[in-house]
């Protein structure tokens, strides 16, 4: 008893220090977005995306300092040490939690350019912190199920303009595009209704990774390839605050990007679709073997 009292004060504490340090940075970058909506010209645009992205960087920097003060949690990282900062990189990740973005943060912030992630729409609507993603030009997608896009075909080229303006905006600046290829959380129940072919993956959606490749072509330097396993189970953000998150194992993989998807027609070629869906499976197969490794190491599994 006195010891969830004293892991849910931890995390009233570490929520208090998140709360004091989105709200401190996150007034600067309103203050700088509402400059950029004023200067339509490009280069102050360029200008004041640097300072966007030194401002969330900041924010960051200040969660790490707050998650080492507050978090017991053991870290067990691999491969991030061999990235270098310079250049546009596409990062891909499996997804089990909300803590799984404060996580790839934490690891490759400062080794390769701000983390961009593409975000459901009604995100949007999250007090403060959406804002700072709409500030920071991160695009909002419309998930549709597969029942409405065979109803309405034309809802598919809503996500693909989305992604198409995104990445004419990122082409200013370095940029980590980042995407969570299963579009949604690992639950075991989503597992078992899309009767996965993997054991701890959902299927992965390839729209937005096919169409950030075609978007910014050549510009990427790799895929970075992120491989998140919580031994002790997926946490909840508030498990995480407090404290029970015993350790996280990270796996980082640089990899790189067949040339014909960048220079390539997702939607207009299917042997090239084809190509890209096998290649994807294949990534998907060796994560999903990489965290059966992971889990078993830890006597997880």
């Amino acid at each position: 008893m006195l010891r969830k009292l004293l892991e849910n004060l931890r995390g009233a504490f570490a929520f208090l220090l998140l709360s004091a340090n989105t709200l401190f940075w996150c007034l600067l970058l309103f203050v700088l977005a509402l400059v950029k909506l004023a200067l339509p010209f490009e280069p102050a645009r360029r200008r004041l995306d640097r300072l966007l992205n030194a401002v969330a960087t900041a924010w960051i920097a200040c969660n790490t300092g707050w998650m080492r003060l507050t978090q017991p949690t053991r870290w067990d990282v691999e491969g991030a040490d061999a990235l270098a900062p310079g250049g546009w990189y596409l990062v891909n990740s499996n997804h089990q939690s909300w803590v799984d973005i404060f996580v790839l943060q934490r690891v490759l912030s400062g080794r390769i350019p701000l983390l961009k992630f593409f975000l459901k729409q009604q995100l949007i609507y999250v007090p403060v912190i959406g804002l700072a993603w709409w500030a920071l030009d991160f695009p909002f997608m419309r998930r549709h199920g597969k029942a409405a896009l065979r109803a309405n075909p034309g809802l598919r080229r809503q996500d693909t303009e989305t992604t198409r303006r995104a990445c004419e905006k990122f082409a200013r600046t370095p940029t980590s595009v980042t995407n969570f290829a299963e579009g949604t959380r690992f639950t075991p129940a989503k597992h078992r209704g899309q009767s996965s072919p993997y054991r701890h993956l959902l299927k992965p959606r390839a729209g937005a990774l096919a169409f950030a490749m075609g978007a910014l072509g050549t510009r990427f330097r790799s895929l970075v390839d992120a491989t998140i396993v919580y031994p002790g189970g997926a946490p909840t953000f508030w498990d995480f605050l407090c404290g029970r998150v015993p350790e996280v194992r990270v796996r980082i993989r640089e990899l790189p990007i067949p040339e014909v998807f960048c220079s390539g027609n997702y939607e207009g070629d299917p042997a090239l679709r084809s190509s890209f869906h096998q290649w994807l499976d294949q990534l998907w197969r060796d994560k999903d073997r990489q965290i059966g490794e992971l889990l078993q190491d830890s006597g997880t599994a």
